[in-house]
């Protein structure tokens, strides 16, 4: 992500306690962005907001 965009990022509710499984989220006006908050080297996915909800539903297997 190169946009200079700060972002707000927050632990998914469905984060294990241990250290593992942790999403964060953060969201613009324009899209929601989703990290590995366990390597944060890699990129940050962003999908727009458009599309968030299908994005979910997706990614929950539905």
């Amino acid at each position: 992500m190169s946009s200079g965009i700060e972002l707000g990022w927050r632990k998914s509710s469905y984060s294990g306690t241990e250290g593992d499984n942790c999403v964060e989220v953060a969201a613009t006006e324009q899209a929601i962005y989703v990290r590995d908050s366990k390597d944060l080297a890699l990129p940050a996915f962003a999908v727009g907001r458009e599309g968030w909800d299908e994005f979910v539903r997706f990614a929950a297997g539905a």
